[in-house]
């Protein structure tokens, strides 16, 4: 492809994909008015969220192989149906039990456009090449990331649309999308005669790995952390994700290729990466709660004041990926992008519910630098050390365990998140003089205005001055990413889209031989 069909062409999976990614946050600030107007409860209102991270999260690794192994642009076309069918039935949820059960769908379909559109690229364009264009890719991952609260309450303020809206809109932008990469996408078509799946591989995966979310989501809630549930759930989630891990040592066709992650590189990449995802998820999701209700903005209001992350994503994405492709290097950006995340989290982790917001603003600033810097960065990394025929696995692998960080930060962050503001305002009350009793439903209360004076006083408080604590907790998680990404070996990008016949060879085996390939080719 000419350097003007590849720029058609990722016009196409570039929209689509923010289409995607906006999906799972564009309800965030809209959805106490989706849950109140369904008559849902709070436990259904987690799930609402947690429903399409988790089939995103389980369902990205097997996406990943796939597209190893049959014709890509056909699988990109069936992810996007899938995406664009199951947003219009969220749209038409006449309850909360089918809003989930659509959502969990529409994760699906995220997963797939996630995982897809990186692999096209890889097989279009050369890893040197290619930071350019991840440039590109990573500033719109970031932008619907952020920007999707500001949407969602620009779509919830405004009456003659509603809230149905939030999921309606991905659906003429999905369609444009398929007639756009149907008539620019040319890519050479996959015909395997050995193909073999790994349906046991995937099954065990998806089962352990959901397992362990759902037992991350209710523990400390609806059981304690030391109890039979836990026991049964968390042995239960570590004892199929075992299983897989067998299954994958035996297979021919592994859903997640062992050998990859046994190498010191994809490795180190994966763990920073947990960091990052801790960053995307957690920081859209939490400040925009602390806006609205730590300190009383409304929706639209409280999206606006996420811009400041949202324009540091967008700015360091883009010039990060230009100067990697005209430098070949990648390692000192990431750790440049992880040390300005972890300063941003721990100014964070120092705000209540009276830090002026231009301190605010600078720290989310940071933070969202800091992703720009490394996020695309750490798969560009992972996707250098493999052949052609194993991008679609690798780069699954690697945005698998984002996710997967993402989505365990936010229910482990959202847990003490309830448990620091459960405490505050039962403190909040026993100082004003209010029968403790009401702290509880104070603090379920989806409806803060409803609330009578003193005790909305309270909750606020006790929202913004818990907020920093969980910022504290990312602030570590991005330490230990920072550690990963600093023993990353020093290499440059490959010129060629696929790894030379032996180093090729090399790769696909485990252990030293596949690293010293690595090692050869990337030195050349």
């Amino acid at each position: 492809m000419t350097h003007r069909q590849v720029l058609e062409a990722l016009s196409g999976l570039l929209l689509v994909l923010f289409v995607a990614m906006i999906s799972g946050t564009i309800v965030s600030v809209a959805l106490p008015q989706i849950i109140g107007a369904l008559e849902g409860s709070q436990s259904q209102y987690t799930w609402v969220v947690t429903a399409s991270l988790l089939a995103s999260t389980a369902s990205t690794p097997v996406w990943g192989k796939l597209a190893d192994l049959f014709d890509k642009k056909l699988l990109l076309q069936i992810s996007i149906v899938i995406f664009m069918v199951s947003s219009l039935a969220c749209g038409l949820a006449q309850n909360t039990g089918q809003l989930i059960a659509f959502r969990a769908v529409q994760g699906l379909g995220m997963g797939a456009l996630q995982i897809l559109a990186q692999v096209v690229i890889a097989a279009m364009i050369s890893p040197k090449e290619r930071g350019r264009y991840n440039g590109y890719l990573g500033a719109v991952m970031a932008v619907a990331t952020v920007g999707g609260p500001l949407l969602g309450g620009l779509i919830a303020d405004t009456s003659w649309l509603g809230w149905r809206w939030c999921f309606f809109i991905a659906v003429p932008f999905t369609v444009a999308a398929f007639a756009l990469l149907a008539k620019t996408l040319h890519l050479p078509a996959v015909r395997r005669a050995d193909v073999s799946i790994d349906y046991w591989g995937a099954t065990l995966i998806a089962a352990g790995v959901s397992v362990l979310l759902i037992w991350v989501t209710f523990v400390g809630n609806s059981f304690e952390w030391l109890s039979w549930q836990t026991a049964v759930m968390a042995g239960g989630g570590a004892a199929l994700l075992a299983a897989a891990t067998w299954v994958e040592s035996k297979v021919r066709e592994p859903v997640v290729p062992l050998h990859v992650l046994r190498r010191a590189t994809p490795a180190l990449a994966i763990l920073a990466s947990l960091a990052v995802g801790m960053a995307m998820f957690g920081g859209s999701v939490f400040l925009g709660q602390y806006f609205q209700i730590g300190r009383g903005y409304g929706p639209t209001t409280a999206g606006l004041l996420t811009i400041p992350m949202m324009l540091g994503v967008l700015l360091s994405s883009t010039i990060s990926g230009r100067m990697v492709s005209a430098s070949g290097r990648t390692k000192p950006y990431i750790l440049i992008g992880l040390v300005v995340l972890l300063a941003g989290f721990s100014g964070l982790a120092t705000i209540d519910h009276r830090t002026a917001i231009p301190l605010i603003s600078a720290y989310m600033l940071a933070v969202g630098v800091g992703v720009g810097m490394s996020m695309q960065n750490l798969v560009l990394v992972v996707q250098n050390t493999v052949p052609l025929r194993e991008i679609g696995a690798a780069s699954g692998a690697i945005t698998f365990f984002r996710s997967l960080g993402g989505t365990v930060g936010v229910s482990v962050l959202g847990a003490v998140l309830a448990g620091r503001v459960a405490t505050g305002i039962t403190e909040g009350l026993a100082e004003a003089g209010v029968p403790v009793r009401g702290a509880s439903a104070a603090g379920g209360s989806l409806n803060i205005a409803a609330l009578p004076e003193p005790v909305r006083t309270i909750v606020r408080a006790a929202y913004g001055d818990a907020t920093g604590h969980i910022f504290l907790i990312s602030a570590g998680i991005a330490a230990v990413g920072l550690v990963a990404a600093a023993f990353l070996r020093p290499a440059r990008l490959r010129d060629s889209l696929d790894l030379p016949a032996q180093a090729g060879e090399a790769a696909g085996t485990a252990g030293e031989a596949g690293e010293a390939a690595g090692r050869k080719v990337t030195a050349s």
